[in-house]
C-alpha cells in the first residue's frame, strides 16, 4: 500500500517537474518574445523620432525655401525699380519700407564714401530716426577704417560671420539696434563706393545663408545703377558742355561769316570802283598810242613805235584784267544774271579750238576732242561757258611744251556731265593744287615765271562753274601734266 502511495507521489511529483519544466520553457519562449518586442518598439521609437526629425527639417527647409522664392521676388521687383533710376538718391528711396519687410529685415542703411571730404555720408535709413541716423552717421565715420577695409577687401560681414580684423558683434548690434544683420559692400566700377546694412530685432529670426545670397546681390545691382546713374549724369554734363560750346561756336562762326560777307562786298565794291576808274585812263592811253602808232600826229621813229607797241600791248593786259576782276566782282555779288539755255557742247569746244589755233600750230600742240553721243547737251550760258573753255585750254597751252597735247573728255552720270581738260604740261605741285583757284595766286616756280598772267583766270573759271551750281577742280602730278574738271547739268 506503501508501495503504491510511494509511486503514486512519485508519479505525481514527477508530473509537477515534467509540468514545472514546460512552463519554465514556455517562460523564456515569452521572455524571449517579450525581449524581441521591446527591441521592435525601441527601433519604432528611434523610427518615429527620426521621422519626426525629418519633417521639422522639411519644414525648416520648405520655409528656408519659401523666404528665398519670396527674397527672390521681391529683389527682382526691386532690381526693375532701382535700374530704372538715373539718379544716386532716387537709387536708395527705391529701395524703401515694403521691400526691407519683404526681405525679411526692419532695419537698413546705406552709406557711401566721398573721397573728398574723407567721410562716409548716409543715403538710406529705413526703421530709425533722425538723431539715431546721425548717431550711426557719425559712430561709422568714427571707425570708418574698418568699414573701409571691409568695403575694399569685399568681405561680407554677418552676425554669424564676422571677418577677421572686423568690429565685435555686439558692438555693431548695439550700433545698428539690431540682433541679426547683414553688412555687405556696395563696389560700383566709378565713384565713391560703400556698404549697405540690413538687420532685424526678432529675437526668432536667425540669419541664412539665403538672405546672405540675396543682400549681396542687391549690393551689386545697387553698385551697376550708380555706374549707370553716373555714366547718365557724365553724359549728359558733357552734352550740356558740348551744346553750349556748339552754341558758342555757332555764334563765333556767324558773326565771322557776318563780318567776312561785309569784307567781301567792301573788296568786291572797292575792285568795282576801282576797275571802273582804271577803265577811264586805260582807254585813253591805248587811244594815244593808238593814234601815235598810226602816224596821224607825223611820222615817229622806230625806236618810239617799238615802245608805243608795248604800251599798246600792256594795256590790252591791263584791261583783260579789269574786265575779269569786274566779272568776279559781278558774279560774286550775284548781279550777273545767267542766259542758261540747252546748247551742244561740241560746237563751244570747237570754237575754242578754233580760236587758239595758230597757238596749237606755234608749238605744234595736238588737240582732242571726245565727246560721246549721250553727252552732247548742256545747259549753260553760252558766253560763260566759252570763256571757261578759253581759260582753261589757253592756261594748257602756256604749260604744255612744244610737240605735247591737250585733250577735251566728257562724261555723264545721273543727268551730270564731267569735262575734263587734260594737258602734258609740267605739273602742278601738290601743295599749289588747293590754292590754284584763289585770287592772284601763282605757282611760285621758274617755269611759271616765264610765263605771263594775273592770276585771276582760274578764279573767274571757277565762279562762272560755281554759279551755274556745279564744282571744279584740278589733278595732276610733276612732269606729268595737269586735269582740269568741272561738273555741269545736261538733258537727256
Amino acid at each position: 500500500m506503501l508501495n503504491l502511495m510511494f509511486i503514486a507521489i512519485c508519479m505525481v511529483i514527477a508530473s509537477m517537474g515534467i509540468s514545472l519544466l514546460f512552463k519554465m520553457q514556455r517562460l523564456k519562449e515569452l521572455e524571449k518574445r517579450a525581449d524581441a518586442l521591446n527591441a521592435s518598439l525601441e527601433e519604432m521609437d528611434e523610427q518615429a523620432k527620426l521621422i519626426i526629425r525629418t519633417d521639422i527639417e522639411l519644414n525648416k527647409t520648405q520655409e528656408e525655401l519659401d523666404k528665398k522664392i519670396t527674397g527672390l521676388s521681391t529683389l527682382q521687383q526691386l532690381s526693375r525699380e532701382i535700374s530704372t533710376t538715373l539718379e544716386e538718391k532716387q537709387i536708395f528711396k527705391k529701395i524703401g519700407k515694403f521691400y526691407l519687410e519683404e526681405l525679411g529685415f526692419e532695419k537698413s542703411s546705406a552709406l557711401l564714401w566721398d573721397n573728398l571730404t574723407r567721410e562716409f555720408h548716409l543715403y538710406l535709413s529705413i526703421g530709425y530716426s533722425e538723431s539715431e541716423s546721425l548717431r550711426i552717421k557719425d559712430a561709422v565715420n568714427t571707425d570708418k577704417d574698418y568699414y573701409l577695409d571691409l568695403m575694399h577687401g569685399g568681405k561680407t560681414a554677418s552676425s554669424v560671420f564676422i571677418p577677421e580684423g572686423f568690429l565685435d558683434k555686439d558692438k555693431i548690434c548695439q550700433l545698428f539696434q539690431a540682433n541679426e544683420f547683414i553688412i555687405c559692400p556696395i563696389t560700383p566700377k566709378e565713384g565713391n563706393q560703400g556698404f549697405i546694412f540690413v538687420g532685424t530685432q526678432n529675437i526668432e529670426t536667425r540669419i541664412t545663408e539665403g538672405e546672405r545670397e540675396i543682400i549681396t546681390i542687391l549690393a551689386n545691382q545697387i553698385g551697376q545703377s550708380l555706374d549707370n546713374a553716373r555714366l547718365f549724369e557724365k553724359t549728359w554734363r558733357s552734352q550740356q558742355e558740348l551744346e553750349i560750346k556748339v552754341e558758342e561756336r555757332t555764334r563765333q562762326l556767324t558773326e565771322t561769316m557776318e563780318e567776312l560777307k561785309k569784307i567781301s562786298k567792301r573788296k568786291s565794291d572797292f575792285i568795282s570802283s576801282v576797275s571802273h576808274e582804271l577803265r577811264t585812263p586805260l582807254t585813253s592811253i591805248k587811244g594815244y598810242a593808238a593814234i601815235l602808232l598810226a602816224g596821224k600826229l607825223g611820222a615817229i621813229p622806230d625806236e618810239i613805235k617799238e615802245r608805243l607797241a608795248k604800251i599798246n600791248r600792256h594795256s590790252d593786259e591791263l584791261v583783260h584784267m579789269v574786265n575779269d576782276l569786274l566779272d568776279i566782282s559781278r558774279i560774286e555779288s550775284g548781279k550777273v544774271n545767267m542766259h542758261v539755255e540747252t546748247l551742244e557742247l561740241a560746237p563751244i569746244v570747237e570754237k575754242v579750238a578754233d580760236l587758239l589755233s595758230e597757238q596749237f600750230k606755234a608749238k605744234n600742240i595736238t588737240f582732242n576732242m571726245l565727246i560721246p553721243e549721250d553727252c552732247k547737251k548742256i545747259m549753260v550760258d553760252r558766253s560763260q561757258i566759252e570763256r571757261v573753255f578759253i581759260n582753261l585750254i589757253g592756261n594748257a597751252l602756256k604749260f604744255t611744251p612744244e610737240n605735247g597735247s591737250i585733250s577735251v573728255g566728257v562724261h555723264c552720270s545721273n543727268k551730270t556731265i564731267q569735262v575734263d581738260v587734260k594737258d602734258t604740261g609740267f605739273g602742278i605741285p601738290q601743295e599749289a593744287q588747293e590754292k590754284i583757284f584763289e585770287e592772284f595766286y601763282r605757282v611760285d616756280n621758274t617755269i611759271n615765271q616765264g610765263v605771263k598772267g594775273t592770276g585771276l583766270g582760274l578764279t573767274l573759271v571757277k565762279h562762272i562753274i560755281e554759279a551755274h551750281r556745279g564744282n571744279i577742280w584740278v589733278t595732276s602730278k610733276l612732269g606729268e601734266g595737269a586735269t582740269f574738271s568741272f561738273t555741269l547739268n545736261c538733258t537727256e
